[in-house]
């Protein structure tokens, strides 16, 4: 005790001054920081009532965006393209959308483009904070990342009370669903038969696209030529999820232009007995057909394990085979493209994505169901003839780029081409509409 009260005694005072003084300065500039921040906010216009309860702050947009920040570089999307369409992300409670992601698989599988396009459109230009000059409105909820514990494939049997209760939300907070009634605004549908929300065709018919959907646009995966109830609502067919990642991973290692030392090929399920335990045929029994046909030839890859890295087995592959599954499409439509191994779809009546960037006509092949007792000889006749014709169309990267989602979007890509086919149905905007009255 002597100790410190001897020291204390003894302080030199030049530093007791120096300490006063600067203590000093430091509650002088406290003081005026807090006086500065109070001025700035009482001054701070306020907008109108209407506009305040759907208002974002410059955190929260800074926090959206951060969290779907890539190294992709951002494409510039100016106002003279799309005729200046403006869309509008609702900000949903977590619960319908990004609280998914806690499963990795949700941004990953093929049913992702409903997380992707998301992503891609909170980043994307084309975006407006401001919802009264909007022309659509995204209504961003994940409803294909409940997956099964029994066999791990999503089970979306919750996908209309969610939906439904989105809509109820966004129709007692905000003007913008009942004035249109539901009419600019947009869904993803990115399962088998879209915005029927059900995995098995017969039940997704008897159910029917949800009366409270019927308005909307559907961004769905689903798509057919002739009449289907899983279509009877306003809908842009879109590409399955493939992650362009893993594309630009795969072809860094084997480039388009290698050797495609592989004839024909499919990895996948092709059950021997197609008859399911739900008492329906998979693949209307095409994909049985095939394994039965030709597992046995060799020039057919065909191998029914799952296998991580089959992709670089596609892109050894002059000819990939497609066949429906449970409903038409499939993955391996976009990874075929996208890797350079021409298409050969195999799904009666089935409407592709985005025909007016894709010239599939020139870049794949279509065999009935009921020729696939003919597919050797008519790949092996494709082969003598046009096959490096149809290669040369398929290798464009504008023509592969198009299928695939980017986040940031890129010019050409799957979400530009969304854009693209939304700005062809400007007349469902209630804001153009009304202009024009």
């Amino acid at each position: 005790m002597r100790l410190l009260h001897g020291t204390r005694n003894n302080r030199n005072p030049e530093k007791g001054f120096c300490y006063r003084y600067f203590k000093w300065i430091l509650w002088f500039s406290i003081s005026f920081y807090f006086f500065s921040s109070f001025l700035i906010t009482r001054n701070k216009p306020t907008s109108s009532i209407s506009r305040t309860t759907v208002s974002h702050n410059k955190a929260s947009r800074a926090l959206i965006e951060e969290s779907f920040n890539s190294s992709l570089h951002k494409t510039k999307i100016s106002d003279e393209l799309f005729d200046g369409m403006k869309v509008y992300v609702y900000e949903l409670p977590s619960k319908y959308n990004t609280d998914w992601l806690s499963n990795e698989r949700c941004s990953s599988h093929l049913f992702a483009a409903e997380v992707a396009i998301h992503r891609a459109l909170v980043r994307s230009d084309a975006r407006t904070f401001d919802p009264w000059e909007a022309d659509f409105f995204f209504v961003p909820v994940y409803v294909s990342c409940n997956f099964s514990t029994v066999n791990g494939f999503p089970a979306i049997g919750h996908a209309r009370s969610l939906i439904a209760a989105a809509i109820d939300l966004v129709s007692s907070q905000y003007s913008f669903w009942n004035r249109s009634r539901g009419a600019d605004h947009v869904f993803v549908a990115s399962h088998d038969f879209g915005s029927c929300f059900h995995t098995l065709e017969d039940v997704a018919i008897a159910d029917g696209v949800p009366k409270f959907l019927k308005n909307s646009i559907i961004l769905q995966t689903f798509g057919v030529k002739h009449n289907h109830p899983c279509q009877d609502v306003e809908h842009v067919v879109i590409p399955p999820y493939i992650s362009p990642e893993s594309v630009r991973s795969t072809l860094a290692k084997s480039p388009l232009t290698n050797r495609r030392d592989i004839f024909a090929f499919f990895r996948g399920k092709m059950e021997l007995h197609p008859k399911n335990v739900s008492g329906r045929f998979y693949s209307k029994r095409v994909r049985t057909e095939i394994w039965r046909r030709y597992s046995g030839n060799r020039r057919f890859y065909l191998k029914r394990e799952r296998f991580a890295g089959y992709q670089s087995e596609i892109v050894r592959s002059k000819f990939c085979l497609c066949p429906l599954g449970w409903a038409p499409w499939s993955p391996r439509l976009v990874e075929s493209v996208a890797l350079g191994c021409v298409p050969v779809i195999i799904a009666d009546g089935i409407r592709l994505p985005f025909p007016s960037a894709v010239p599939w006509a020139d870049i794949s092949l279509t065999v009935e169901e009921t020729a696939v007792d003919r597919l050797g000889d008519i790949l092996e006749h494709v082969a003598a003839t046009n096959l490096t014709s149809i290669q040369r169309n398929l290798w464009d990267p504008a023509v592969r780029g198009a299928l695939l989602f980017n986040v940031p979007i890129l010019e050409g890509d799957a979400t530009w081409q969304v854009l693209e086919s939304l700005s062809m149905r400007l007349d469902r905007s209630h804001r153009r509409s009304s202009a024009s009255v």
